[in-house]
């Protein structure tokens, strides 16, 4: 883990207990840097994480400051930076996945518009469960090109496939296109999401890019009402 991970995920925790007051901004970068041992860089660096992640915001003139309603353990911006992954939205959450489908398939013509390949490019196709303590948090149906995300196995699918794409692969991942929007639950989300037939679904149509601006995931993540909400800040200049 780099300087600036190890202490954006000691910010996180130290936001999370309520050790900052709610009401006032935190500690500047500069006293922070000092309290870690760190340049100001590397500090500005660890903030601007938990800015995209939606736990932080600016407002200039006056400093950083805690946003209220990300303190809550309970549930998960769908709004923050996708290409974070949920092992690092949840980082100190026990996080499991269960494999429901897992097959190399040949993409129809949507699927292969949004990944920029033709129809004879093998895809991957994976539904995959993603629970928190045990318990459903969301279903992620995803396509990816064999071609350009190679090595994909069972043993990676049970962990962050983000994290073996960024590690294993050394690829980075720079963007995103989202869609949001409200469905009905299906047979499938009531099965494995352990919701009701009229319990509404907040899925998330995710276009995911590379550096090179390659598209590498389409992807539609099921989540459970109650445990996801669309939190965005626009701070007032």
């Amino acid at each position: 883990m780099n300087k600036y991970e190890s202490i954006s995920s000691e910010m996180r925790q130290r936001i999370i207990n309520r050790q900052y007051p709610i009401d006032q901004p935190i500690p500047d970068e500069i006293s922070l840097a000092k309290e870690f041992g760190c340049s100001r860089m590397t500090m500005k660096r660890a903030l601007d994480l938990l800015v995209v992640e939606g736990l932080l915001y600016r407002k200039r003139g006056h400093g950083t400051f805690i946003v209220q309603s990300a303190i809550n353990k309970n549930k998960v911006n769908v709004a923050s930076d996708k290409s974070l992954g949920l092992s690092n939205l949840l980082k100190d959450e026990n996080i499991t996945s269960k494999v429901i489908k897992f097959e190399v398939q040949f993409p129809n013509e949507e699927v292969a518009m949004h990944l920029a390949i033709d129809e004879k490019t093998p895809v991957y196709y994976i539904i995959r469960l993603r629970l928190v303590d045990g318990e459903p948090y969301v279903m992620e149906k995803t396509y990816m090109p064999t071609t350009l995300i190679p090595g994909i196995k069972d043993e990676v699918l049970q962990g962050s496939v983000y994290k073996y794409i960024k590690e294993d692969l050394g690829l980075t991942m720079a963007g995103s296109h989202r869609i949001i929007r409200a469905c009905k639950s299906d047979s499938l989300d009531q099965e494995h999401l352990e919701c009701l037939s009229d319990d509404p679904i907040l899925e998330v149509e995710h276009i995911g890019f590379l550096n090179n601006g390659v598209p590498f995931e389409y992807s539609f993540s099921r989540h459970r009402y109650d445990k996801f909400e669309v939190t965005t800040v626009n701070p007032i200049r």
